[in-house]
């Protein structure tokens, strides 16, 4: 028996242990909650249901083709305009050469950028080709919601046939960023040029309908309250009972430093973080995988994270600038005896799998 602080939780315990839904004035009580050590005790037992002691990587690259982008959302430090002094666009020799430099075979080819005005469509599915052939053994998670969306714009095509050519190309699955939060009111405020939170989740549908599975985030931390939070988290949940196409969900705490909300958003904390992490394994009871994405919690949190419901710590990940330019201070590698260390460490055991969450060892 869990000894909660806060009575609240314990009504909810009780629906865990009979393996009922949460609804959203359980999600309500836990994000109010207080008791952090009975939050992460309730988060667990949902963890080591689903899990056991495992907990997966991958040996992976990051591809963030180019910065230059349309939507400049007030949350991105990633972002620029063209002509900007920091603004860059690479080719597809230069993305090759870059990933040749990895001395080890990759698992993973993790590819995102920004809304480029004028790289044609032809660019996307060139590079996708080109990676399958030169890394056959790779598989590529390409392209958020909002990318393919930028894609059906370009080319005049509709979802479908834009994520077909893709697929076509060799695309394995669809990364889970640009979900930010889901409400109008937020996407208004902060990213009034991306996709509504219905676009997106529309896109993700259609990818599961064509057999591409895809990842989900939230960024958080920023000027969404709790009720939000739920609202994105209970809108997932519900695309998951319908289709079942989310493989993990990513929360992402929002990196100010060098956004233009530097001035009024202090960075999370990590009780925050934490608290965030068991809301959401706790919340999500259909998405199978919960990931501490160490790039931008850092890994010691990271590792806390995994005793707060989180079984998955990414990867690798090489050459990952998204963080970079957000004002992230953590290192930007691991190798594959240093990512299992760290995951021994916290006690559990390390799993490398592919960009699907097939075991491979």
């Amino acid at each position: 028996m869990i000894k909660f602080s806060d009575k609240n939780l314990l009504p909810i315990y009780e629906k865990i242990r009979e393996n009922s839904r949460l609804d959203f004035e359980d999600g309500l009580k836990l994000f109010r909650s207080n008791d952090l050590i009975g939050l992460g005790s309730l988060a667990s037992l949902v963890r080591e249901k689903l899990h056991n002691k495992k907990v997966y990587y991958v040996f992976n690259q990051h591809v963030n083709y180019s910065n230059i982008c349309l939507n400049l959302c007030k949350f991105c430090a990633f972002g620029k305009p063209p002509g900007d002094p920091e603004a860059y666009a690479l080719n597809i020799e230069e993305i090759v050469k870059k990933l040749k430099e990895n001395p080890s075979p990759i698992q993973e080819i993790h590819i995102v950028g920004g809304l480029h005005p004028t790289l044609p469509y032809d660019f996307y599915l060139e590079l996708l080709k080109t990676l399958k052939r030169e890394f056959p053994q790779a598989q590529l998670k390409a392209f958020t919601c909002v990318e393919i969306d930028h894609l059906a714009k370009i080319s005049s095509k509709g979802i479908e046939e834009v994520l077909k050519d893709l697929k076509e190309a060799g695309l394995s699955c669809l990364p889970g960023g640009g979900a930010e939060v889901f409400s109008e009111r937020i996407r208004k405020k902060l990213c009034p040029n991306k996709i509504t939170g219905k676009r997106w989740l529309e896109i993700a549908r259609t990818a599961h309908k064509l057999g591409i599975p895809t990842n989900a985030t939230m960024l958080y931390g920023h000027i969404e309250t709790y009720e939000e939070r739920l609202e994105h988290l209970i809108a997932l949940r519900k695309l998951q009972d319908e289709t079942g196409g989310f493989l993990c969900f990513i929360p992402l705490p929002f990196l100010p430093q060098k956004s233009y909300l530097k001035k009024e958003v202090a960075p999370t904390t990590g009780f925050e973080d934490l608290k965030m992490m068991a809301v959401a394994r706790l919340m999500l009871d259909n998405i199978p995988h919960l990931k501490a994405y160490w790039i931008f919690l850092g890994i010691k949190l990271a590792q806390v994270a995994l005793h707060f419901g989180a079984n998955d710590l990414h990867g690798t990940v090489y050459e990952e600038k998204i963080s970079d330019f957000s004002g992230g201070e953590t290192k930007k590698a691991l190798s594959r005896k240093e990512i299992e260390r760290i995951i021994r460490e916290a006690g559990f055991e390390p799993v490398e799998r592919d960009a699907l969450y097939n075991p491979l060892s």
